[in-house]
């Protein structure tokens, strides 16, 4: 089905199931303990063994000698899986370092072994015996200190001449801001399961995205496509770092080629850290231009980061290029060449990082302009792309994002002078910042089947991350079939299935239920040709297909061979003639103790405007996970660098802090009530990444308000206040 004109009345506007606050289907499951994820697939394959990942221990250089000899004299050893016997290997075009690293190094703790053994302790055990001799070369770690060998990148965009309309502002702002390393930190490790069997790669694995994992594993291992299956049913968490082919799958699938046995790895926690891929750090300079009345006159955007070479540099500049009105605007990326682990998507990669920025710098031009942050965001809201004005927005509900937020949280309430309002010991604030994620589309597929009792199944590689995505699936074949919710089967995370969009980019639940939707179209032509109905005017309810005053069970128009129907959405050029994009507002309220600078959330809003929201209760949860997120990002999270080293120091969960239960008592998230036709044909988008963007702004923003101390560098710890605090009177 060819998405190419705006989405007109169709099925999904009976909002009988879509749009229904809906449990997971697969919840009983998940909290019973027997869904099973990558590593817990004992029974899949016979006589499984077990790998252990040695990762390097310097930076960059080369290894010079292995000594494998005590470590496979160790009891229980199979085989050490290392370049030397690997076999010949190609790289994806998605990974940027090689899987398998040796003889060269490329990064700190790049997997260079696999020890295979009969039990996971055996492994392990027999791993530390593993002997490495290296020559190390000298690295560049530093972001800071490369800036000035940093080579810009591609993306960037100018409109008008930026730096004549900012040097004649009346009112201008120029500052520098930057974010650090962060991990991913799933609750799931990486994990897979490897076996061969007739020249056929099956791997139970934890990945995002199916169809790109089977391509690169093909042409890593240079096989045909069809020889490789990926099997991900239930996925603990991703955000980013499973959306690729990463080591454990490769040194899993090659262990297990090389011994005949089934293999089983997961990458130990600090390995994840240092081996997989992290959101990188960045340094942005911001300027902006106004007239005292507050209309921004020019919009300079900077960023710089840094990967491995061959990699991409974190566009944190995309969304100034739509936020605001602004007639002159420039925006520009550098990228370092770091020899850290490598770099890569992290959820709402580009705007998370990048609003972390301008959303502070928002603010202080307010200040500056003596104009309420949230009245300075409305006046320079814009209905088209302000880079091509000739591009509307298919739908831009900021501004109503922005009065309901500021009405619902109190707004009015706010002492916008800083560091006025106490509670005790503690200064209290308040802050907000805009959130901001491009609508993407991506071709998805989908099977659906209708047999003799009038069960529908639908069958799609689409991955469930803790998403929810079974139960938007099943919500929409539910809908498109007449069916009720307990007449739908969903299998998902199969590369036999057809290939969706998978889940990343905030694009799977809006393309991967279009997907469902094609081909559900497709099925309700098949049935009603079947029983003789014209498909225009066959209507699906019930468990029964009806035209006119005839009515036929869906159970009898399948019979006892069934129907089946398969089909992908497309879309067309909607996309590059509107501007298609997410809106939110988050509003945070902060307690700062005024003797120590440790900061407390107090509540937190979030209201989105994201098209047509398929199931407000999943929803609700990706965006409150995703706000929990945002605290993290500006109060605690970061990737140490050890620039000497090469190394981030904290890669475990003791050292790397993530908010908890405690960090945040209360959330509240309102969803406007909005379709977007342009979009789709299920008329929705997505807010699984916009529910993180501005978050940790805002967050930086309220402590600001509570202390009048305002820091530019994340996250906002306390020792970046604590000498600047209002003297406790």
């Amino acid at each position: 089905m060819k998405f190419d004109t705006p989405a007109g009345i169709n099925p999904i506007d009976q909002l009988k199931v879509i749009g229904i606050p809906t449990d997971r289907i697969e919840g009983p499951l998940k909290t019973t303990g027997t869904a099973r994820y990558a590593y817990e697939q004992y029974d899949v394959a016979p006589h499984q063994a077990y790998g252990y990942v040695v990762g390097a221990a310097i930076p960059r250089g080369r290894i010079t000698a292995m000594d494998l000899a005590a470590a496979k004299a160790a009891p229980g050893v199979i085989d050490i899986v290392t370049w030397q016997n690997a076999g010949e290997l190609g790289k994806g075009p998605r990974n940027t370092a090689r899987l398998l690293g040796g003889p060269e190094v490329q990064h700190y703790h790049q997997a260079i072994a696999l020890v295979v053994a009969e039990t996971f302790e055996q492994a392990r055990a027999a791993a530390q015996l593993v002997k490495v001799s290296y020559e190390a070369q000298p690295g560049t770690f530093d972001l800071d200190a490369s800036r000035k060998t940093a080579k810009p990148a591609s993306g960037g965009v100018t409109v008008g001449t930026f730096e004549p309309a900012y040097d004649s502002a009346p009112v201008k702002l120029d500052a520098t801001y930057s974010t650090p390393d962060q991990s991913h930190s799933a609750m799931e490790p990486h994990a897979s399961v490897a076996q061969w069997k007739d020249g056929r790669l099956t791997l139970w694995t934890s990945n995002q995205m199916i169809a790109w994992a089977a391509g690169d594993m093909a042409r890593t291992l240079g096989l045909p496509r069809e020889n490789v299956r990926i099997v991900s049913p239930y996925i603990g968490g991703g955000f980013g770092g499973k959306l690729f082919l990463r080591s454990d799958m490769l040194l899993a699938a090659v262990a297990a080629r090389l011994t005949g046995r089934a293999v089983k790895v997961a990458l130990q926690r600090p390995l994840i850290a240092n081996n997989t891929t992290h959101r990188p750090a960045t340094i942005q300079r911001i300027r902006l231009g106004a007239t005292p009345e507050g209309k921004l006159t020019a919009i300079g955007h900077e960023s710089w980061s840094g990967d491995l070479a061959g990699g991409k540099p974190e566009t944190a500049v995309q969304q100034t290029q739509y936020l605001y009105a602004g007639a002159a605007r420039a925006t520009k990326m550098y990228l370092s060449v770091l020899d850290l682990p490598e770099g890569n998507a992290m959820r709402a990669p580009g705007e998370a990082p990048g609003l972390m920025a301008l959303e502070i710098a928002m603010d202080e031009m307010a200040e500056k302009l003596g104009i309420d942050p949230v009245e300075f965001r409305v006046i320079n809201d814009t209905q088209v792309d302000p880079s091509a004005p000739q591009r509307p927005f298919s739908k831009r509900d900021l501004v109503t994002c922005l009065r309901t937020g500021a009405e619902k949280f109190g707004w009015d309430k706010r002492n916008p002078r800083p560091g006025q309002s106490r509670q005790g010991g503690w200064l209290k604030g308040m802050g907000m910042g805009v959130a901001f994620r491009n609508n993407l589309l991506t071709a998805s597929a989908a099977r659906v089947r209708l047999d003799g009792q009038g069960m529908v199944t639908v069958e799609t590689d689409m991955t469930d991350i803790g998403t929810g995505s079974y139960t938007i699936i099943a919500q929409t074949a539910a809908e498109m079939m007449g069916v009720p919710l307990n007449k739908v089967r969903v299998h998902l995370g199969d590369s036999d299935f057809p290939a969706s969009a998978g889940s990343g980019g905030q694009w799977g639940a809006n393309c991967s239920t279009s997907g469902v939707y094609a081909a559900c179209v497709k099925l309700r032509e098949a049935i009603a040709q079947k029983v003789g109905f014209n498909s225009g005017d066959a209507v699906f309810a019930d468990g029964a297909v009806r035209s006119g005053n005839r009515a036929v069970p869906l159970a009898e128009a399948a019979g006892a061979q069934g129907l089946e129907a398969e089909d992908r959405i497309q879309f067309g050029d909607l996309g590059k003639t509107y501007q298609q994009s997410t809106f939110g507002a988050h509003f945070v309220e902060v307690r700062v103790d005024a003797a120590t600078g440790e900061t407390r959330i107090d509540r937190m809003l979030a209201v989105c405007a994201a098209g047509r929201i398929l199931n407000p209760k999943s929803a609700r949860s990706q965006v409150i996970g995703a706000m929990t997120m945002g605290v993290g990002g500006a109060l605690m999270e970061e990737l140490a660098v050890d620039a000497g080293r090469g190394f981030f120091v904290n890669h475990d969960l003791a050292g790397y802090e993530v908010p908890v239960h405690a960090d945040i008592p209360h959330q509240e998230v309102i969803f406007l009530d909005e379709t977007d036709p342009l979009s789709s044909p299920m008329k929705a988008k997505g807010v699984g990444e916009l529910g993180l963007c501005g978050v940790s702004a805002a967050v930086a923003n309220a402590i600001y308000n509570a202390t009048g101390v305002r820091v530019r560098d994340y996250p906002l710890t306390l020792d970046k206040l604590i000498d600047a605090l209002p003297v406790v009177g």
